[in-house]
């Protein structure tokens, strides 16, 4: 876990943490940082963290998360979602979107702007935030003008070419993806695993808002996730997709100092500050409003 002189970049950003609660009642922890003598308000990173839906916190990655805030003038609201498998689907998907309904009530008290939210997952996070997007999508739920899906976990099958082809080899090969998948679905019926669940599972990829979404060629998730972005581009939708040469998973973090973790880093922020720049992001998705 990060020092706090490190996930706040030495002081760069002023740090929160608040409570809210689940739909159930749950108590969900959310790591709030803001650039410190920046007047608001500030668009948010709405980050959910990888982990395989069994490991990580909220404080994950948020050092190199917070350079690119920084870079773009955002703010960070970070979830500390509950953990597979003691707390099986739907509690994590449940602790982001009510981290997502927090910012849409209460953001504006810490300076956050609630009209320019991205949600933005890493692996196990990836395909949470997609989830919650799509959970949005359909309760007319909180907006976001944009999701940044990093290799997202999207498919519970399990059953795609390039898991078949990385089994056995890697960090997070099918085996393990498996043991992820086990963990989070706990005792759901496999023939009735709901799309918020897992997300490839979506029949209808319209109406949401605009999507980054990038895996490595060498990797588990490399077939489902173009799938998931040619899907979205069939529903007629926006997406730009990032397939990066003999990239494993998480390289960028493995290796951050490679060439391809470079470009990957600087990729993201490109599309970040267009989709900031662009004055249709001051317009909520179709579908969505600010609660």
């Amino acid at each position: 876990m990060p020092s706090r002189e490190e996930y706040t970049l030495g002081g760069r950003f002023d740090d929160h943490e608040v409570e809210t609660a689940s739909a159930e009642g749950s108590p969900v922890r959310l790591v709030v940082l803001t650039p410190r003598g920046v007047p608001g308000p500030h668009p948010v990173l709405l980050h959910v963290h990888g982990g395989g839906m069994v490991v990580g916190s909220a404080y994950d990655v948020l050092p190199d998360l917070g350079l690119l805030a920084l870079d773009l003038g955002c703010a960070i609201v970070s979830v500390e979602y509950r953990l597979a498998p003691e707390h099986p689907y739907p509690a994590a998907l449940d602790d982001v979107y009510a981290g997502w309904e927090w910012i849409a009530r209460n953001g504006s008290e810490l300076g956050l702007d609630a009209a320019r939210v991205v949600v933005h997952g890493v692996s196990a996070g990836g395909g949470l935030a997609a989830g919650a997007v799509l959970a949005a999508r359909d309760r007319g739920g909180p907006s976001a003008i944009g999701q940044m899906l990093v290799y997202p976990m999207l498919d519970y099958r399990n059953d795609s070419a390039s898991a078949r082809q990385m089994e056995g080899v890697g960090a997070w090969d099918r085996r393990a993806n498996a043991t992820g998948w086990a963990a989070y679905l706990g005792g759901l019926d496999r023939a009735a695993v709901p799309a918020y669940a897992s997300p490839a599972l979506a029949d209808d990829l319209s109406g949401l808002p605009a999507t980054f979404l990038e895996v490595g060629s060498a990797e588990t998730f490399r077939d489902e996730d173009v799938d998931y972005a040619r899907r979205i581009w069939a529903a007629g939708g926006d997406a730009e997709l990032h397939v990066w040469p003999g990239g494993a998973h998480a390289f960028d973090a493995l290796i951050p100092d490679a060439p391809l973790s470079r470009d990957a880093r600087e990729a993201r922020a490109r599309w970040l500050r267009r989709l900031l720049d662009d004055p249709r992001a001051l317009r909520p998705a179709p579908g969505a409003a600010v609660d």
